[in-house]
């Protein structure tokens, strides 16, 4: 496994080839995080999950959220959800990611995993909404978590722990030849709340 240290200075490519993933560590200091944590948990619209497999509707644990400068729809595992108005909250974060990456972003997925029993299974995010091989950040608050990626041809991984207030970033031809997962993990009791700031074409 490839430890956050290694990126936190120069922020090398975590990938060997087909694609560019860049680790910021920390952009936010412990207050910071602790705020805009309170503050998302309690303002955000959160609603529960809902993918469809094999005809069937599953209602996840893990909830989830669809925010944007416009009203953009986007749809994956078969569901559409409609963009509500960036909060102000919303708006410091993309403004401090924009800063921080030097790409921009106009639309944000929020998922909250109550605990480690939660995950995501491997995916790509390679929607047709998306704005073909545009940046994805990836904001991660609370527990810290292992994040996996596996080539899709040679099934090679790398993986990184996403620390608390930390900021990765997906671009290029990433979604293209790499999957991606957050693995379950039954050692860990405490809730994260991931932010992924995208680029939905218009």
């Amino acid at each position: 496994m490839i430890q956050s240290s290694l990126f936190s200075e120069d922020h090398k490519n975590l990938l060997p080839y087909d694609g560019f993933v860049q680790y910021f560590g920390g952009i936010y200091s412990v207050e910071e995080r602790n705020y805009y944590l309170d503050s998302l948990l309690n303002n955000i619209e959160w609603e529960n999950d809902q993918v469809k497999m094999f005809g069937k509707l599953i209602i996840t644990r893990r909830k989830v959220a669809w925010y944007g400068s416009l009203p953009f729809e986007y749809r994956y595992s078969n569901t559409t959800k409609k963009a509500l108005p960036f909060t102000s909250e919303l708006i410091a974060i993309k403004q401090k990611i924009e800063a921080v990456s030097g790409e921009t972003y106009n639309a944000c997925l929020l998922n909250l995993y109550h605990n480690g029993s939660e995950g995501m299974g491997w995916h790509s995010d390679a929607e047709p909404e998306l704005k073909k091989q545009g940046a994805i950040a990836s904001l991660s608050l609370g527990a810290e978590r292992k994040f996996v990626f596996k080539h899709k041809v040679s099934s090679e991984k790398r993986a990184i722990i996403l620390e608390s207030g930390s900021l990765l970033v997906m671009k290029g031809s990433t979604q293209d030849h790499w999957l991606h997962q957050l693995p379950a993990s039954k050692k860990i009791s405490e809730l994260r709340v991931n932010l992924t700031f995208r680029t939905i074409k218009q």
